[in-house]
């Protein structure tokens, strides 16, 4: 069912998950993946393997077809992928991944790089930004906006969209807001998956979800954003920029399944940007879990194919 809403459009796709869907929700729930982030003693445990043993962040999962170049900016790693065949269009998406705040860059985010940059055509920039707790949102933020503006300097007046799920969906935003504030340039689009954008106010609703949620739970992730914070409240923008400004920012695609939690966050964010004069295309998609457009179901095809016609 499509909605148009003031200047944007809400898709309610209502229809049954696929079969693939519920086999691999059932495999989460089966292999509880839950769990390994679900809680505060959860999170403190995934944080003392990853300082024993820190994450790799090289490009894994991206496939073939493609050229990659690591530079360095503001002494962050970041990744350029072009296809190789150097027949591109000229444009570029920068990918923020998520990992809430606490995990680095994995496959699954690569192969989306991979999937942009091969069908879409399209150069790809991705930053390997610091995490939590070493890192907190008062430094990221703003290297993150700097960042933005060099690479806005390097390629000229081409199109630029942001592209980020999850915990980088957040970060998308609150880069868009810190570079409006500063009358900067902004990126021509954002498409935020499966974003977690208030870490302040978490709704009843978001309760009866979560206990359903085959990826996330409410206590470890509110204990992820809190060191992402360091000495910022947690209704900061930075932190939660639900609680943002909205006015001047660029459009949005956003999508979003009803089995995630953070679903209401996305509701709202096109009840407040449009009321700010913004168009958000909203996909809200029954039964889904988090992060499904990165899932290897029809349903996350699907997705990822709308995300790479509205980079091209």
């Amino acid at each position: 069912m499509q909605r148009e809403i003031n200047n944007g459009k809400l898709w309610v796709d209502e229809a049954a998950p696929s079969w693939q869907s519920r086999l691999l929700i059932s495999l989460l729930r089966v292999f509880r993946i839950k769990q390994r982030k679900a809680s505060v003693s959860a999170v403190k445990k995934r944080l003392h393997k990853l300082e024993l043993q820190p994450a790799s962040y090289e490009p894994k999962g991206l496939g073939s077809g493609m050229e990659v170049i690591l530079k360095h900016i503001n002494g962050w790693p970041v990744y350029y992928t072009a296809p190789s065949s150097g027949s591109g269009n000229n444009n570029y998406v920068v990918f923020l991944h998520g990992g809430g705040y606490i995990d680095e860059i994995v496959p699954g985010h690569w192969k989306i790089i991979g999937e942009m940059t091969r069908k879409g055509k399209v150069q790809c920039i991705v930053p390997i930004y610091p995490l939590a707790p070493k890192a907190t949102a008062d430094s990221v933020v703003p290297m993150m906006g700097e960042l933005m503006l060099k690479v806005f300097e390097e390629v000229g007046p081409v199109k630029v969209r942001i592209v980020g799920n999850s915990a980088g969906a957040a970060l998308a935003l609150a880069t868009s807001q810190w570079l409006r504030d500063r009358n900067s340039r902004q990126p021509n689009k954002l498409i935020l998956i499966s974003a977690g954008l208030n870490a302040s106010f978490i709704s009843p609703e978001q309760r009866i979800i979560a206990e359903k949620d085959p990826f996330l739970d409410i206590d470890g992730a509110l204990y992820g954003a809190s060191l992402y914070a360091g000495n910022l409240d947690l209704s900061h923008p930075f932190i939660s920029p639900l609680n943002g400004d909205f006015h001047r920012l660029p459009p949005m695609l956003v999508f979003s399944g009803t089995l995630d939690f953070l679903c209401p966050n996305s509701i709202e964010l096109k009840k407040k940007a449009e009321l700010a004069g913004v168009a958000v295309d909203l996909y809200l998609k029954k039964g889904q879990p988090h992060n499904y457009p990165g899932l290897p179901t029809p349903e996350g095809r699907e997705a990822l194919r709308i995300i790479i016609d509205a980079i091209c």
